[in-house]
C-alpha cells in the first residue's frame, strides 16, 4: 500500500531541509542527477530536490536533459555539500538528490493486469541482489516493458534498487507480488532445461520469468510456467548475470517482432 504524502503543499518558501524531513518517510529517494531526470521525464511528483552545486547541475541539464531543465531550475535548492551528503547513504558524483512520491500500487496493479498487453512483464523470482534488480528495471524501461514484478522478500523500491534503476521505476510498473498474484499472460520461464530461445517467438503479452543466479526458479514459479526457455550458452559456463539474461531475452523479443517505442535518448 502506498503511504500518503503529508499535505498540504508547504510552498516553495519552505526551507529545503525542513521539506526534506517532511517528505523523507513516505517518499522515494532519487539519488543522483540521472535518477531525478528520468523521474521527471516520466511524470513523477517531486516535492523537494537539493544539490551541493546548483550551477553544475543545471549545466548538466543543459547538456544532457534540456527537456527537463526548466523543471530542475524550479526545483533544485542549493545546500552546503556536507548537508547534501548527510541526506543520502552514499554521495553521488553529481551531488543531486530528491524525494519523489511513489506511484499508486492500485494504479500499477491495474496497468500490469490490463489486456491486451503490447509488451511483456518481467518477473524476477526471489531476486537477492539489489543492484541487479535496479539494472533489470532500467533495462525493462528501455525496452518499454509493461512492468517488473518481484517475488520474495526483496523490496523493488529499496533506495539501492532505485539508484541502480536510475529513476526509471517511474517509466514502468514496479511491484512485489506472490506467484499466485502474477498478472495474466503466458509465463515463459528461463531455465537451462528449456527450449532454445532462438527457436521461439515470445508473445507481446508474455510474462518473462527469471530465477535467482544462485537458486534458479522457485518450485512455485516453475509450476506456474507455461514454457521453459533456455538462453544459448557455451558448455561449462555456469550462468549469466541476471541483468544480462533479461537483456538477451528482451532483445530477442524485440528482434522477433516486439516494438520499442520512442528513440534513443540521454
Amino acid at each position: 500500500m502506498t503511504v500518503p504524502v503529508p499535505g498540504p503543499d508547504p510552498g516553495p518558501d519552505l526551507d529545503p531541509l525542513a521539506a526534506w524531513r517532511r517528505y523523507a518517510g513516505p517518499c522515494v529517494l532519487l539519488d543522483g542527477f540521472h535518477a531525478l531526470k528520468h523521474a521527471l521525464r516520466f511524470g513523477a511528483e517531486v516535492p523537494v530536490a537539493v544539490t551541493g552545486d546548483r550551477a553544475a547541475a543545471l549545466a548538466l541539464a543543459d547538456e544532457l536533459a534540456p527537456d527537463v531543465r526548466d523543471a530542475l531550475d524550479g526545483l533544485l535548492a542549493e545546500v552546503a555539500h556536507e548537508t547534501y551528503a548527510s541526506l543520502v547513504p552514499r554521495p553521488h558524483p553529481t551531488a543531486v538528490a530528491a524525494l519523489a512520491v511513489r506511484p499508486s500500487r492500485t494504479a500499477n496493479l491495474r496497468a500490469l493486469a490490463h489486456l491486451p498487453r503490447r509488451t511483456p512483464v518481467v518477473v524476477l523470482d526471489q531476486p537477492r541482489n539489489l543492484g541487479n534488480a535496479g539494472a533489470v528495471i532500467r533495462l525493462a524501461a528501455g525496452f518499454g516493458a509493461a512492468g517488473v514484478v518481484t517475488t520474495g522478500t526483496l523490496d523493488p523500491w529499496h533506495p539501492t534498487v532505485v539508484r541502480g534503476g536510475a529513476g526509471l521505476h517511474f517509466a514502468t510498473a514496479v511491484e512485489r507480488l506472490d506467484v499466485g498474484e502474477l498478472p495474466p499472460g503466458p509465463v515463459f520461464a528461463l531455465d537451462p532445461e528449456g527450449e532454445d530461445i532462438r527457436k521461439l517467438k515470445l508473445p507481446d503479452d508474455a510474462l518473462l520469468a527469471f530465477g535467482s543466479e544462485r537458486s534458479g526458479l522457485s518450485r512455485e514459479l516453475r509450476a506456474r510456467a507455461d514454457h521453459l526457455v533456455a538462453l544459448p550458452m557455451r558448455p561449462q559456463v555456469s550462468s549469466y548475470n541476471l541483468a544480462t539474461s533479461v537483456a538477451m531475452t528482451l532483445y530477442h523479443w524485440s528482434a522477433t517482432g516486439g516494438a520499442i517505442q520512442g528513440s534513443r535518448g540521454s
